[in-house]
């Protein structure tokens, strides 16, 4: 496996052993590169190259903190804000919730061109287990209209079962 173009090839064995992020999260994704205004119409549109970042604890903390104060946090998680929020914000929103819901150990999310997999690690008396869904874009349109009625004020955000 090459790491990097040019790079000497590397044993999957040393490159898993080095990636590890016990404290945060580590998001892979295709991004558009050299980009330029000039030249031929391929060009113009660049390459498409993965890019990888980890994000510890304290950044996922001051994301939060962050999108919090732009949505105007006043009226809380569950409550509908001025924000105008756009479809991977209510997507991950939705997905969320669901995730909520299962109360999994672990998670492994992909997305593309807006459906996604989720793979939850499960922990039970038998022990753990892995559950696979997917959810289309038409899934989670169908997840975020009915999202006003999982709102009711008896209601707890992260179960759905009344509060009590």
């Amino acid at each position: 496996m090459r790491i990097y173009e040019g790079s000497p090839r590397q044993d999957f064995e040393e490159v898993f052993r080095s990636i590890e992020a016990p404290d945060g999260f580590i998001v892979q994704g295709l991004v558009f590169a050299g980009a330029s205004g000039s030249g031929t119409w391929s060009e113009s549109i660049g390459s498409q190259v993965k890019e990888t970042l980890t994000f510890l604890d304290d950044d996922i903390a001051r994301f939060m903190d962050e999108a919090a104060a732009r949505r105007g946090s006043a009226a809380g998680p569950a409550q509908a804000s001025t924000h105008d929020a756009g479809y991977y914000e209510t997507a991950f929103r939705v997905l969320g919730r669901y995730m909520d819901e299962q109360k999994p150990k672990d998670v492994f999310f992909f997305e593309q061109e807006g459906a996604f997999v989720v793979r939850l690690l499960q922990g039970g008396q038998a022990g753990s287990r892995h559950e696979l869904a997917e959810f289309t874009r038409d899934d989670i349109l169908r997840m975020v209209s009915s999202g006003p009625t999982l709102r009711q004020p008896n209601r707890t955000p992260a179960s759905g079962t009344p509060a009590g």
